[in-house]
């Protein structure tokens, strides 16, 4: 897949990566609106690091919030020479500390040190840009520009089944797509879903027997309008599924996986994406699910959720009417009517 033309980059002198590109350099801009993209490249530059030298030290940082010094002295070499990665964050709303540091490390790079700087959009931070492009820091850039055509979303899936060391057959690959198309990081979950759980090469049918009858309407998508309070939408939009032969049991786990990365997150606000095992888009996506909810409300859903899981596989006669029942209890937020 290679990285989109951008005005700006078109006329840069270092090399421009798309995400599944990506390869160490001193300086490494991760650029563009696409989040779902930026931290797969991120997390694959890592795990490349990683794998040449597993004593890689990783430091986070974040541009808005700097204090001057704070990048040289994590740069600067240790005892022990040991590599390092150093990621920072949100440079689109940097402070003009970070943004003088940053300048200053460009025309002389630690070697054996690693720097990623995310900057998603804006002109913020643009004279670190423009020098990172002309040249200066031996860098290169990764450009995540946001996938709205279908076959950019093709290209996405197709490369995460082949760095997994996976086969997806064309049209597997076309309908796993179309369940997901709206959402680019539902799309990423569904294909480590596959990737985990389904073995063998992954056809058709496999797709089907997970996310089959989701083409017009996904378990996603009645998932969110439950947990957004919208009860008749979500009844509406899972008899919609139903009726287009969606499967019980993958509606339940759709839920499941909303639901528990809610949980999460919500026991341990403050805490990193990192520390929680999720990636950063997840965590603003379970954070914004999370209005109007309450911790009990949660236990409640969580008790529902094992119920319906139980039912739709056989402990109750009805998979249908378990499933509405789990989405009257997930529309109320877990609060049980009197």
């Amino acid at each position: 897949m290679a990285a989109r033309a951008g005005t700006a980059k078109s006329k840069a002198a270092i090399p421009q990566l798309a995400w599944s590109a990506v390869r160490p350099a001193p300086v490494v801009l991760v650029s563009g609106g696409e989040d779902v993209l930026a931290e797969r490249a991120m997390t694959m530059l890592r795990e490349a690091l990683r794998a040449e030298d597993p004593a890689l030290e990783v430091s986070d940082l974040e541009a808005d919030a700097y204090a001057r010094g704070t990048l040289l002295t994590l740069a600067s070499p240790s005892l022990f020479g040991e590599p390092r990665l150093i990621r920072v964050s949100g440079v689109e709303k940097a402070s003009d500390e970070f943004l003088a540091d940053a300048l200053d490390y460009l025309s002389a790079p630690a070697e054996g040190t690693t720097v990623v700087l995310r900057h998603r959009a804006g002109m913020r931070g643009k004279k670190l840009l423009d020098a990172i492009r002309a040249g200066e820091g031996a860098g290169v850039e990764v450009v995540c520009a946001e996938l709205r055509k279908d076959a950019e979303k093709q290209d996405f899936a197709a490369a995460e089944f082949r760095l997994a060391g996976r086969r997806i057959a064309p049209a597997a690959l076309r309908a796993l797509v179309a369940a997901f198309s709206d959402d680019l990081g539902e799309l990423a979950a569904a294909c480590r879903q596959l990737i985990a759980d389904a073995p063998g090469d992954i056809d058709e049918a496999t797709v089907a027997k997970y996310y089959g009858g989701r083409v017009e309407t996904t378990a996603f998508e009645v998932a969110d309008a439950a947990i957004a309070g919208r009860h008749g939408e979500a009844l509406i939009a899972l008899r919609h599924a139903l009726d287009s032969g969606a499967d019980p049991v993958p509606m339940v786990a759709a839920f499941a996986m909303k639901v528990r990365t809610m949980a999460k997150v919500a026991g341990a606000r403050g805490a990193s994406a990192g520390s929680l095992g999720l990636a950063p888009w997840q965590v603003d996506r379970a954070r914004r699910d999370l209005m109007g909810w309450t911790d009990e409300g949660l236990g409640v859903a969580i008790q529902a959720l094992a119920s319906a899981d139980a039912a739709v596989k056989g402990a109750e006669r009805d998979p249908v009417f378990a499933l509405e029942r789990l989405v009257g209890v997930i529309a109320a937020r877990g609060v049980i009517q009197p």
